[in-house]
């Protein structure tokens, strides 16, 4: 007869179909004690009840994750932030909220003269095309020293800023304007970014950990690269950068991991690293993207970022929080905070740049058209892949088809996604250009109107 006090474990155990396979003279370990499998019940079920309470323990710290990650994206894609415009008055409190969270982790503040926050000012075509030129505009870096080499530093980056109500920024360009929420691009990053300043504040890495939360991404990289540009540290000391930028829309897909071909040590690194169960991780060589990773690219630094895809709500008013794959996003910041950890172990010597294929961006587009189409951000071919194309947009008027390669508009040959950009500048509104593509092998040519 079972004990009472101990009948609803026995219910834990049989719900969560424990089966614990015991043969005669196997022994456990509990709390490093030896006891006999056979002979005695309640060794026996102390075994279970340690298991029961491990797990319990594992679905406990899961769940205490995901609220602090749900907390901070519904915060940052709430109503009350209006798209978290570089520039304006919401972004400006989406930093001190961040700040306020760097300082209640107790990181160690790394922006200008002794604060988080590193200022400058907005400037460029997009800038002005948003109506936000010469605004000022800030990232917020905050620093965890490293227990032996505190000189050496690795950079774990987000941005925090949003589409604000669209407009140039918007897949729905010529809409009205509208809050874009900015949910996964990218609160989950941003949100990402702090879980990871959260564990690294409470178990430090062996070289120091900077955290930058990046704004003016959306119009250009200009935060990231305003910092890349003023860096504080030598340069031979910064190992790497880590980006994290729309991480959270697995949902049962692979996660790609851009830049693994800018170091020769990230090979080992990934090896190292544990990866969860159900998670399939694309490597992708490249090191440079239209995120803020290029521009530590830029300047000879490796660099990896975690993206977990395109979406059809992206740069739209529906990247909501309540899409956000939180179990998904868990396990993506499991593997990059393993990998960081695990790149803590090397020296700058070890991890050496390397410039991978595809070249570097000249800069945004500056152009007003848009052909409403998803790039493919694993493509290391020639020409520009579509990831997809929307409902109704110039590109599906035209007869382009997602998997479609471009490779020339008009006279302007196309070999990559800043050949696609750069092309765009030169068109505008009511303009019909010839577009070639190929299509699963097959040479097509378009004529697309703007």
């Amino acid at each position: 007869m079972i004990h009472a006090w101990y009948r609803p474990v026995t219910r834990i155990i049989h719900q969560a179909k424990l089966k614990l396979k015991i043969r005669p003279g196997m022994m456990r370990i509990v709390n490093g004690t030896q006891f006999s499998a056979y002979g005695n019940p309640i060794q026996v079920f102390l075994l279970l009840l340690v298991t029961v309470i491990s797990a319990c323990s594992t679905v406990n710290s899961e769940r205490e994750t995901e609220e602090f990650l749900r907390e901070h994206i519904e915060w940052l894609s709430g109503e009350e932030r209006a798209g978290r415009l570089a520039g304006s008055a919401e972004e400006a409190a989406t930093a001190n909220y961040l700040e306020n969270i760097f300082l209640q982790f107790g990181l160690e503040p790394a922006g200008d003269e002794d604060t988080y926050v590193q200022q400058f000012v907005l400037s460029g075509p997009m800038p002005e095309a948003m109506g936000v030129e010469n605004y000022q505009s800030r990232n917020v870096l905050g620093l965890i020293r490293g227990t032996e080499f505190q000189n050496q530093y690795i950079i774990v980056g987000a941005h925090y800023d949003g589409q604000g109500n669209g407009g140039m920024i918007s897949m729905n360009h010529g809409g009205e304007p509208s809050i874009h929420y900015s949910a996964d691009d990218n609160a989950s990053g941003t949100s990402g970014l702090l879980l990871l300043a959260k564990r690294f504040a409470e178990n430090p890495a062996r070289r120091s950990v900077l955290f930058a939360a990046f704004s003016g991404e959306e119009l250009g990289l200009i935060g990231s690269r305003h910092m890349a540009d003023h860096l504080e540290m030598p340069r031979d000391s910064l190992l790497a950068m880590i980006n994290l930028d729309m991480i959270g829309r697995l949902d049962g897909s692979g996660v790609t991991i851009f830049g693994t071909g800018t170091s020769s040590a990230w090979s080992s690194i990934l090896r190292k690293t544990p990866v969860p169960d159900s998670l399939t991780i694309v490597s992708a060589p490249s090191g440079t993207g239209a995120s803020d990773h290029t521009s530590f690219y830029d300047i000879n630094i490796p660099v990896l970022h975690y993206f977990s895809g395109i979406h059809d709500q992206y740069h739209r008013e529906s990247d909501t929080a309540e899409l956000i794959d939180y179990t998904g996003m868990m396990m993506i910041l499991d593997h990059a905070e393993g990998v960081v950890r695990n790149l803590a172990e090397y020296s700058p010597e070890e991890v050496t740049f390397t410039e991978t294929a595809g070249g570097r961006p000249e800069g945004m587009p500056s152009g007003t058209v848009t052909l409403g189409v998803f790039p493919d951000y694993t493509w290391s071919g020639n020409g520009f892949r579509l990831d997809g194309v929307n409902k109704g947009s110039v590109a599906e008027r035209g007869g382009i088809e997602p998997g479609d390669v471009i490779i020339r508009m008009d006279d302007m040959e196309i070999t990559d996604i800043y050949d696609y950009m750069e092309a765009l500048a030169e068109f505008s509104i009511g303009q019909s250009v010839d577009v070639i593509v190929n299509r699963n092998g097959e040479t097509v040519e378009l004529r697309i109107t703007f």
